[in-house]
């Protein structure tokens, strides 16, 4: 596989996990993006707070789309195992933490990062949605295939679940 999709795959990660929160999208109910989030998690989280940010924003975006995609089938925030290990290892390094420290501050903001990491078509799609297989996640197309259909769905107001078949 190559190494190159990564820090794309981990950008889309935070920026969909930004857009999910209450505050944005309220596609789950957390608030770990929200600057009072910081209050809490520093004390416990003193020199990884971003991490903390990422993993429980992660982890509640994860609930929503296996709780609404068949089971074996990949997600943005269900991947296979080897590329969890290697995204873990990318948010660790020099630029993952580069990655999270750069959470757009406003919906528009997010809105327009995912926009440069989306398709040009718009896929107008509500509910699970196939965007590829899961052979494919390093491909160009399919990533920017998973940022269309997030990238519809926030901006109509919608719930789309882009999934991948093994």
């Amino acid at each position: 596989m190559k190494e190159s999709y990564l820090p794309t795959l981990l950008q889309m990660r935070l920026l969909v996990g930004f857009l999910g929160e209450r505050a944005q999208c309220a596609w789950w109910p957390t608030a770990f993006y929200e600057a009072s989030s910081r209050l809490f998690l520093e004390p416990v989280f003193s020199k990884t707070f971003r991490l903390a940010q990422y993993h429980g924003a992660l982890e509640a975006a994860r609930r929503l789309h296996d709780e609404h995609l068949s089971v074996g089938s990949y997600h943005l925030f269900r991947l296979p195992e080897e590329v969890e290990q290697d995204l873990h290892a990318t948010v660790q390094s020099s630029a993952g933490e580069e990655l999270t420290g750069q959470i757009p501050q406003s919906k528009e903001a997010a809105l327009d990062a995912l926009r440069r990491l989306a398709a040009t078509s718009d896929t107008a799609s509500v509910g699970p949605t196939a965007v590829g297989r899961i052979k494919d996640i390093d491909s160009t197309d399919t990533l920017k295939a998973i940022a269309a259909a997030y990238l519809s769905a926030f901006t109509r107001g919608v719930k789309t679940y882009p999934y991948l078949v093994g």
